[in-house]
């Protein structure tokens, strides 16, 4: 069983402090954006993406920035140590499951924050693929209209708050 910092395991509370990976990375070949209506957690995560001579593209590098728990910090870190030197479709299959038992556990009420992570990673994906003019896989599609949906309900309800966290994202 992985120690305990309260309702943390000690690895949460290690990424929260000292997270891996975190800042804009201006040259993405890919963003992610993601929010929870609910709990108002917000991530952005970005990757860079290399097609190696089989034409198998990987994720070399990846970074988010999160406005959130302390659950939705450590997870955003956790996945972009996990994605990095996977190929997208590794990368695709990073489930909350996986976040979570990386991290030592997470307390039920914030397994949304793995969630977020994992749909993070996976708009990333689909926005560099989009950049490139590929056929995006249907899951990644269905998955994608999904998050939409959720991030339109939450536009709905915290628009003015979104624009403005958007012109200070955007100015940094």
């Amino acid at each position: 069983m992985a120690k305990r910092s309260g309702p943390y395991a000690e690895k949460v509370i290690d990424h929260f402090r000292n997270p891996h990976n975190y800042g804009k990375m201006e040259d993405a070949d890919g963003v992610g954006k993601v929010g929870n209506v609910a709990c108002g957690d917000v991530m952005w995560l970005y990757i860079k993406v290399k097609r190696e001579k089989d034409g198998v593209e990987r994720i070399t590098d990846a970074s988010f920035e999160t406005y959130g728990c302390v659950a939705a910090i450590a997870s955003s870190s956790e996945i972009t140590d996990m994605a990095k030197g996977k190929t997208l479709d590794e990368a695709l299959k990073i489930e909350k499951g996986e976040i979570v038992d990386s991290l030592g556990g997470l307390p039920p009420m914030k397994i949304h924050c793995s969630v977020l992570a994992s749909d993070a990673l996976a708009e990333a994906i689909y926005d560099h693929m989009k950049r490139g003019g590929r056929e995006i896989p249907e899951n990644l599609l269905r998955r994608h209209e999904r998050i939409e949906e959720g991030r339109k309900k939450m536009e709905e309800m915290y628009g003015e708050w979104i624009e403005m966290e958007e012109r200070m994202h955007n100015e940094k």
